[in-house]
């Protein structure tokens, strides 16, 4: 399944300034996705992150990688229609900085399920447009 921003737009909550997927380059439902997201150059807030070397904040990173998982989740007919809560983050690694004008790819995949409680647990990797790993982690959201 492949989708643009206003597939997505239709599928989580998030708009601009922080929706920070632009594509979505495959899915498989229930199980894996692989989406993508451009680091504008000119976006404000590497004037201070950080003046004269710029880079994207971890924060941003992470919250690529839980959006990505939104996306997975709620793609699926148990999650559609509900609302995802991002309630924690484990295990994430910076391996690579990401810079203004990168094109990352996000890897997201379940790896724990609570289907009673609504709580799914994805693993997330991101790359660069080279494909040197940038982030490793595992975000779990809460499907309300």
């Amino acid at each position: 399944m492949v989708m643009d921003q206003e597939g997505i737009k239709k599928i989580i909550p998030h708009r601009d300034p922080m929706l920070l997927v632009d594509s979505v380059e495959e899915m498989e439902l229930g199980k894996s996705i692989v989406t993508k997201f451009h680091i504008r150059e000119d976006w404000n807030l590497f004037k201070g992150h950080f003046p004269g070397a710029p880079v994207l904040p971890g924060v941003y990173t992470v919250e690529c990688m839980a959006q990505a998982s939104d996306i997975l989740l709620l793609s699926y007919d148990r999650y559609a229609g509900t609302t995802p809560f991002f309630i924690g983050i484990n295990n994430v690694r910076f391996i690579s900085k990401i810079e203004p004008g990168d094109t990352i790819e996000i890897h997201s995949a379940i790896s724990a399920e609570r289907i009673e409680k609504g709580i799914v647990t994805c693993s997330a990797e991101v790359f660069n447009q080279n494909g040197v790993k940038c982030c490793t982690g595992d975000v779990t959201l809460a499907m309300r």
